[in-house]
């Protein structure tokens, strides 16, 4: 089990917590954990692995996140749930062997198998929209003890549906640019599918990988890549006509936000980049309508101009 994550409970809270609303049913989840290694001796085996796995998923759905609590929602459910879930109704899983069990699973290879599960659910997209995945770093939510701040990961996210498709630890001898690549290996195909990140992903190594995966990128540019935001920040921005407006109040402040979206035909200095993007964020607090903030970002992508639509707030992509 990786030390990075102290609880297999936090793994499994990480991986519902954006997927659980659209899968209603356990149905084919056993399947899906079938393959897991059963750390167990054979001898004496009451409950199959995929049996207590698929009953503390459901349990940690439903709101439970002790393994004290994950035994009394099992202790609790209906004959009738219970058989469903392959529990005979008068020999039901102790709260110490769930313990013992999920404490003795691979943390990793459990977030692989329910992730992937979550991913076969996902909502259908029409097919004139293509994937887009989001990677994004986040903090494991009740991963934090008293001795210990909550583990770091980085994570794969379903932008349409919000399913985790997969994550990775960010441990103390790595960062996220080094699990970058591992995090995307657990996804078995992304061809075709626009990966999202923010500027510390915005790395040639990166852009060289997702080529070779037939995959598509936005990136965001910031100071870590001097000469690429140098020269984004120098292209003729004040010819290019807005791409798209869009308006919010709210909070007690305007926010005006406008995308412009640029060909160079002359190149980008990034490998397979094709356009160049910029956002600007004007805010103003409603009780000081004459004084404004901006804010402007940069990104690049490899998308061609009958690739993408213009849009703020969301990606929209349109396939060849």
């Amino acid at each position: 089990m990786s030390h990075a994550r102290p609880a297999i409970i936090a793994d499994l809270v990480f991986v519902w917590r954006a997927g659980c609303h659209r899968a209603r049913t356990a149905a084919g989840l056993p399947a899906a954990l079938a393959g897991l290694p059963d750390p167990r001796a054979r001898r004496g085996v009451r409950h199959r692995l995929a049996v207590v796995v698929t009953a503390a998923v459901c349990a940690v759905v439903a709101g439970y996140r002790s393994y004290t609590a994950i035994a009394e929602w099992i202790a609790d459910v209906p004959d009738a749930t219970a058989l469903a879930l392959g529990i005979v109704p008068d020999r039901r899983p102790s709260e110490a062997m769930v313990r013992r069990l999920l404490q003795a699973l691979d943390a990793d290879l459990l977030t692989a198998a329910v992730s992937g599960w979550l991913a076969t659910r996902a909502m259908s997209r029409t097919p004139a929209e293509r994937r887009a995945i989001a990677v994004d770093g986040k903090t494991l939510r009740g991963s934090r003890t008293s001795g210990t701040t909550a583990a770091p990961v980085l994570a794969a996210c379903d932008q349409a549906t919000g399913v985790v498709l997969a994550s990775t630890d960010v441990d103390g001898k790595t960062n996220e640019i080094t699990r970058f690549t591992p995090l995307l290996d657990q996804i078995s195909d992304l061809r075709d599918t626009v990966i999202t990140a923010d500027a510390l992903h915005c790395q040639r190594d990166h852009v060289a990988y997702l080529a070779e995966r037939g995959a598509h990128w936005i990136l965001t540019v910031k100071a870590n890549q001097p000469n690429l935001h140098a020269q984004l920040a120098g292209l003729p921005w004040q010819a290019v006509p807005e791409a798209a407006r869009d308006t919010d109040r709210g909070h007690g402040r305007r926010e005006i936000r406008t995308l412009q979206i640029l060909t160079i035909s002359t190149g980008i200095d990034f490998p397979h980049a094709a356009q160049a993007l910029r956002i600007r964020r004007r805010r103003r607090r409603l009780d000081q309508p004459k004084r404004f903030t901006t804010e402007t970002v940069y990104a690049i992508t490899d998308l061609r101009v009958h690739e993408a639509k213009p849009a703020l707030g969301t990606v929209q992509i349109t396939a060849d």
